[in-house]
């Protein structure tokens, strides 16, 4: 439950709401609430430092894509994205991906009832291993979700069969984009030898 109404001077409230006086609180209470106080506020200047650092370098990305097609001629239309900038020395490089997070409509279950029928239409020992593919395909996750590149790899067998194709289209009739992010991703390397490596800009990998 959230307070809005101030708290007295000299009182604290605890995770119940209830208002305590500070002199009843344990000192260790007081210290560990200090130092969650003083984590939280460093992550959260660091996170507003982290959002500019992206806002400042997509932008200054974008405006050197700008410059360089105003030097050549030539006029960029659209979103700016997918684009890679390496140093001169090429140890280092700076990628900007465009990335959309998409889901599947009603008509991924008319698609799949076509398959199904398709492989009911076949022999048990032709259609064996693309049953076990559409299962895998169509199984979802802890969270009910399903796995957008496998349904997708459906589309790239080559199967010549009319309502194979037809649950094909029904497949990518059934993506529908709901957002689209931007990402920068910078990589190094020691020598030109070495692969790139991500340099990890979240804690996990620091």
């Amino acid at each position: 439950m959230i307070h809005t109404t101030e708290i007295p001077e000299g009182y604290r409230r605890n995770a119940q709401g209830h208002l305590v006086p500070i002199d009843a609180i344990a000192e260790v209470d007081l210290d560990r609430d200090a130092l969650v106080e003083e984590i939280f506020t460093a992550a959260i200047e660091l996170r507003e430092k982290m959002t500019q650092f992206k806002d400042q370098s997509m932008g200054d990305v974008g405006a050197f894509v700008d410059l360089a097609a105003e030097k050549y001629d030539a006029k960029i239309g659209g979103q700016k994205g997918n684009i890679s900038l390496m140093s001169y020395d090429g140890s280092k490089k700076i990628q900007i991906a465009v990335g959309d997070t998409l889901i599947f409509n009603e008509s991924l279950q008319i698609a799949k009832a076509l398959i199904d029928e398709c492989i009911h239409e076949w022999t048990a020992n032709s259609g064996t291993e693309v049953k076990v593919l559409v299962e895998h395909a169509f199984q979802t996750d802890k969270e009910g979700k399903i796995n957008t590149g496998r349904i997708l790899g459906l589309t790239r067998l080559v199967i010549d069969h009319p309502k194979w194709k037809q649950a094909m289209l029904a497949i990518k009739d059934s993506l529908t984009v709901v957002s689209t992010k931007t990402y920068i991703r910078l990589y190094s390397r020691p020598s030109r030898d070495d692969k790139f490596q991500q340099l990890g800009l979240d804690m996990a990998s620091a």
